[in-house]
């Protein structure tokens, strides 16, 4: 077994070993597994023997995301109010993985780097439609007293999100864009759950939506 899946398979057990914290409300136990699985993906995405990857700059922006999201992990995991420095480390993992996304063709000028201006613009619309609804009911629900600085922020973490999922959508590669859609899901029901209403189960409902998004972003670097 190689480094990498190795490291694949302690990610995938610390995240069931999270779903099951979560799930029992083991605070102590999710403190435990919900940085191990970033923390095994991030390893297992620069442990990527060379010879298996032809998206060596992609990959590096990835793991530079990657542990920008451990970091918001930690953050929103802490006791205290910290969801505003959480944010913040999410927005960087998003604007990384941006970058990641928009590294340069590969020689052929094929898949994955090929951006499509009619994928982008199906991809955009689309998105946005699905997301529209749910956006605006958070977006009402910050607006009323006592939340209104955290508009600006969330809607500016929205559109990196969005960004990040339409690219995601146009790199030639279903398992990055379904990663990514995984990823986008995680964050609505999170900021639904915790500004509109509460989701039954959305705190589980995030974890395993964000695993499985970020696992999949991981696994996207194989082509």
């Amino acid at each position: 077994m190689t480094a990498f899946a190795a490291l694949m398979v302690v990610a995938a057990v610390a995240a069931a070993v999270d779903w099951v914290a979560v799930g029992t409300s083991n605070k102590q136990l999710e403190y435990l597994a919900k940085p191990a699985v970033l923390a095994a993906l991030m390893a297992a995405a620069a442990a990527i023997p060379a010879g298996r990857i032809d998206l060596v700059d992609r990959r590096w922006w990835f793991v530079a995301a990657l542990g920008a999201c451990l970091a918001g992990d930690v953050l929103l995991m802490l006791p205290g109010e910290l969801f505003v420095p959480g944010l913040a480390a999410f927005l960087a993992g998003h604007t990384l993985f941006i970058g990641g996304f928009l590294q340069p063709p590969s020689p052929d000028g094929g898949p994955p780097f090929s951006f499509s201006p009619t994928g982008l613009i199906t991809a955009a619309v689309l998105v946005v439609v699905v997301e529209s609804v749910p956006a605006a009911l958070i977006i009402r629900s910050l607006s009323g007293e006592g939340r209104r600085g955290l508009v600006v922020p969330v809607v500016v973490y929205m559109a990196a999100v969005v960004t990040m999922a339409v690219l995601a959508c146009n790199v030639g590669n279903a398992v990055a864009a379904v990663g990514a859609l995984l990823f986008l899901a995680s964050d609505t029901v999170l900021a639904f759950d915790r500004f509109v209403v509460p989701v039954p189960r959305g705190h589980l409902v995030v974890h395993v939506t964000y695993h499985l998004g970020q696992a999949l972003l991981v696994l996207s670097l194989l082509g």
